[in-house]
């Protein structure tokens, strides 16, 4: 019997595969300090976690039989990686699960800035109807700056071409002058896409060079 701690909230769908999978015990224990989940981690063979349980050092301090660490997410910052090497502990993302909910949000928050759909929500709400106090802007001809233009990026700066924004990006990743098949302009600095672009999204992970990016200094630019 393969037993596995769920140290994260789950979606009743994929708790529910888990559970009918035969050989397979799963243990829901959310909400666990770092010393708890420490003198419980080396019962199980593996571990789900989402973005809230942070496995420190501490935690595989004894792993036990644990052998597989598995994000239900894209990032994997929440897990020290050098302690669970050390420990032989494999470490697993699922980095494709949400691009495309990822990607729709951002379009969707973009659309609700530009034509001030809370506001608008809430002002007819109030049974008012002062129609030219939210005349919106339009994202058709403005530029959209992608910092990061990994998968969720990428699907980012599809959506935005579909609704005839310019894109423009960064990523240290990319060579060259353009990107997905010459329909995206890359930057050779940050600084570039935070001085010409109208809309700013941001799809990195986050570690000492990305932390506070947005900052006075470059929203000025």
């Amino acid at each position: 019997m393969i037993k596995i701690l769920v140290a994260d909230p789950l979606a009743a769908e994929g708790m529910k595969r888990i559970q009918e999978t035969k050989g397979i015990q799963a243990d829901v224990k959310t909400g666990l300090k770092e010393d708890e989940l420490a003198a419980v981690v080396g019962e199980y063979d593996g571990m789900i976690i989402r973005s809230g349980v942070k496995i420190t050092a501490k935690v595989l301090a004894s792993p036990g039989k644990l052998r597989v660490i598995a994000r239900a997410g894209v990032g994997v910052d929440n897990v020290d990686l050098q302690a669970a090497t050390k420990a032989g502990i494999l470490v697993m993302n699922t980095p494709d699960a949400n691009t495309i909910s990822t990607a729709e949000q951002t379009m969707a928050l973009m659309l609700a800035l530009s034509r001030h759909v809370p506001k608008a929500d809430a002002h007819v709400r109030e049974k008012k109807w002062e129609r030219k106090a939210f005349t919106g802007k339009q994202l058709a001809g403005k530029t959209l700056g992608i910092i990061g233009l990994g998968r969720v990026g990428s699907a980012v700066a599809r959506r935005a071409l579909s609704f005839d924004m310019k894109v423009i990006a960064y990523d240290p990743f990319f060579s060259g002058e353009t990107a997905l098949d010459g329909q995206v302009v890359l930057c050779h600095t940050r600084d570039e896409v935070f001085a010409n672009a109208d809309y700013l999204t941001l799809h990195t992970k986050l570690s000492d060079e990305t932390r506070q990016m947005i900052n006075k200094d470059n929203i000025a630019k």
